[in-house]
């Protein structure tokens, strides 16, 4: 028998049906839909294409669903690094609870998440009647969509970060406080480094999920043009239009920018890697 990974026991079946099952199935979910819309892209025009997409209406909708998906991302970050930590490190009454609710909207439809939040946040909600005399206004407005945002990506980043943190030998921060370091620089310089592929790894999960989310966003956000109105509805009001030329176009903008994101995340993983593995 040859020698190599090829001829290793393994469980599963031999590498050549592993291999077709598996590029099959990917075709089938993945590549086929990306081809088939790229295209149709390709079939409209390169001409065509831009005159739809460099609309003020669609170039407004693209810049608020990149930038709600952005800041609510970044949030996530921080506090979802928080959160994983106290739910790893410290014992408390709920913490099991709380474990539990993370995955929540993992489970429960946007459509659901959406109302509830608009029910909570609207003028005559339950938060929302508490905030409107103070002049403060969430749904409806983009704070509401950036909290919509929040709520479907967080469970990306504490899932992606908690493991990692479960590994981190307490024995690491300990020497380091022997050392006469503060809690501060333990953290930046020690804590920080050994999290930084798992935190990028969960940015970019919450960026791609929140860039092309739309079930949770259009109960709340209002769908005003040029205000509270995100790509993704847009495609939708398009498709109900007939107009597959500029849903087609609205698309192939989400996906050059969503690919964009994801180069230059997955960039910074691969230096965050190298510069790790040279100190």
């Amino acid at each position: 028998m040859r020698a190599g990974y090829l001829s290793a026991p393994s469980p599963l079946p031999g590498f050549g049906l592993s291999f077709g099952i598996t590029i099959s199935i990917l075709s089938i979910t993945v590549l086929l839909p990306i081809a088939a819309l790229v295209g149709h892209g390709l079939g409209i025009g390169a001409a065509d294409l831009w005159e739809v997409i460099s609309a003020r209406r669609i170039r407004a909708a693209l810049a608020l669903s990149f930038r709600a998906a952005l800041a609510a991302s970044v949030f996530n970050l921080v506090f979802g690094l928080a959160l994983a930590w106290a739910l790893v490190r410290y014992r408390f009454w709920g913490r099991r609870l709380i474990d539990a609710a993370i995955d929540l909207p993992f489970a429960l439809p946007t459509a659901v998440a959406g109302i509830a939040l608009t029910a909570l946040y609207a003028p005559s909600g339950v938060f929302g009647q508490l905030l409107s005399p103070l002049g403060i206004q969430i749904a409806y407005t983009e704070t509401g969509i950036w909290l919509a945002l929040i709520f479907i990506g967080l469970p990306f980043v504490v899932r992606t970060v908690q493991p990692v943190i479960e590994e981190i030998d307490r024995e690491v921060e300990e020497a380091s406080a022997t050392l006469g370091a503060r809690r501060t620089y333990t953290l930046r310089r020690v804590i920080l480094p050994m999290l930084t592929p798992a935190l990028l790894t969960g940015f970019a999960l919450a960026l791609a999920r929140s860039f092309g989310e739309y079930g949770s966003v259009i109960f709340i956000a209002g769908n005003l043009p040029f205000q509270t109105e995100i790509a993704p509805l847009l495609i939708v009001i398009r498709l109900e239009e007939y107009n597959y030329d500029a849903a087609t176009a609205i698309g192939l903008a989400m996906l050059l920018i969503s690919f964009a994101m994801l180069l230059t995340i997955n960039a910074i993983q691969i230096w965050s890697r190298r510069r790790i593995g040279n100190v």
